[in-house]
């Protein structure tokens, strides 16, 4: 598992790329351990992810049973954290930038931790507030979102902010369309308001 000390350093650094600090890709090794040793985040954001997953279920139908639900968004969840650095290791090796890839999604993987510690704060209120109070906190946390990736990107591998904004689409896309498949697949129907 990982250690308390690694924890620590793994946030320090996540969190410096939102103030843009030049130093934070130095919290992250550049080694192929460091790179995997990373994705024992995953672990750690797990119950997060399952208090967001009762929060999205919270007020719709399912038509499917409980073990295909825990199934299908277990193998979800596990697809989301491993698509994009699959998909990014082809573009790093056309680009030149397998040099800087492990560091990057090692940096990645770090930064849900944060991300989704303020996911599973933001998003209960989201729900609970009236409709457009509560759309203006989803958008804004997506975009929190979103800039973390772009500034990521653009310390990490000096990508241009064009470039980086065409990774974030070749990351967020398939997450938007496994997520949509999950949900046609378990049949889920929110429920009017």
């Amino acid at each position: 598992m990982l250690s308390a000390a690694e924890i620590a350093r793994g946030v320090q650094g996540a969190l410096a790329f939102l103030w843009r600090d030049p130093k934070a890709p130095t919290c992250f090794d550049n080694t192929p351990e460091a790179c995997l040793r990373s994705f024992r985040v995953m672990v750690l954001v797990a119950p997060l992810h399952v208090i967001l997953l009762l929060v999205r279920y919270s007020d719709a139908t399912i038509a499917a049973e409980d073990m295909e639900v825990f199934f299908a968004e277990t193998l979800g969840y596990v697809v989301e954290w491993l698509l994009f650095p699959v998909i990014f290791h082809e573009i790093a090796r056309r680009r030149g930038w397998l040099d800087r890839y492990a560091r990057y999604i090692g940096a990645l993987n770090w930064i849900n931790l944060p991300g989704m510690a303020l996911a599973v704060v933001f998003v209960p209120l989201a729900h609970l507030a009236p409709p457009a109070i509560g759309s203006l906190v989803s958008i804004g946390l997506q975009g929190l979102f979103f800039y973390w990736f772009l500034v990521t990107t653009r310390q990490v591998i000096g990508a241009s902010w064009l470039l980086s904004t065409m990774l974030l689409i070749v990351n967020w896309v398939p997450l938007a369309f496994i997520s949509f498949l999950i949900a046609r697949y378990l049949g889920v129907v929110a429920t009017a308001a």
